[in-house]
């Protein structure tokens, strides 16, 4: 055999025997396994809280609105209902009736339901107010636009008589900024597309001696109209009021009133 060819013949044999070995040794290499190592978190405790699984009208019955939902034990507030300290609440308030709208998701509390044997009126009203009822119709109030919530000027419109001896009539604005706390038995807007509502009867939130005015309003005038006044107006106070009509709080006085006139005599003892 040649020279050369045996010299080629080695060289493959050794290139063989080399690559051989390497591949030996990549199979037989153990892939590395990287670890991800996390800290672990903490688990979140949760209580459970009776919350509303619907919207809940003012002055409608919560009902079957209520379950016990999980709730961060963190974000409790003392004023939620908790399953560990009135299990029975689910069941005790079925029949308890919603003070201001509720909604889907909130947490119940007691302050915004009616206490037992209250009734609703006189749970929405405020302390040393009075809901006075006041007829009206589509156009004294606004063509049936004025709504639960709404505020008004009251508007007295009665006949008396004129310089010349002639009849005529005089109009005057007796109360201003006066909360509408139903129309009829509404005591809240309508549903989308039903908001407008002509009513019979208003009722107003009014102090004590308002309630006097609208009283001897009521009797005096020909017609009381309401007039809406803006959202942005809400809270502003009233700068007048027609408190001559109950006498300005003199005591001993009787106020008469005769055809459409008032008159103040002394009470007899």
């Amino acid at each position: 055999m040649a020279p050369s060819r045996v010299i080629i013949l080695g060289v493959a044999v050794v290139a063989a025997i080399g690559a051989g070995y390497v591949a030996k040794n990549m199979a037989a290499r153990t892939p590395e396994v990287i670890v991800e190592t996390r800290e672990a978190e903490p688990a979140v405790k949760l209580a459970e809280v009776l919350v509303l699984s619907g919207d809940v009208p003012m002055g409608s019955v919560v009902g079957a609105q209520l379950a016990w939902q999980g709730w961060p034990e963190d974000n409790l507030n003392d004023a939620f209902i908790t399953r560990t300290k009135e299990p029975g609440a689910l069941e005790e308030l079925q029949g308890a009736i919603a003070r201001v709208p509720m909604y889907a998701g909130e947490p119940l509390r007691r302050s915004k339901l009616i206490g037992e044997g209250q009734s609703f009126m006189s749970s929405i009203l405020p302390a040393g107010k009075r809901a006075v009822a006041t007829q009206i119709a589509a156009d004294t109030s606004a063509g049936g636009f004025i709504l639960p919530n709404d505020y008004v000027d009251v508007i007295m419109t009665r006949r008396a008589q004129n310089q010349t001896g002639g009849e005529g009539f005089v109009t005057e604005t007796i109360l201003q900024n006066i909360r509408v706390l139903a129309i009829d038995q509404t005591i809240q807007e309508d549903e989308e597309g039903k908001k407008v509502r002509v009513g019979d009867t208003a009722t107003l939130e009014l102090t004590p001696q308002q309630a006097e005015i609208i009283t001897v309003a009521q009797q005096m005038a020909d017609r009381l109209t309401l007039a809406l006044r803006s959202v942005a107006d809400a809270q502003d106070r009233p700068d007048f009021e027609a408190d001559y009509l109950v006498g300005n709080g003199r005591r001993g006085t009787v106020r008469l009133i005769k055809s459409g006139e008032v008159s103040e005599v002394g009470a007899r003892k």
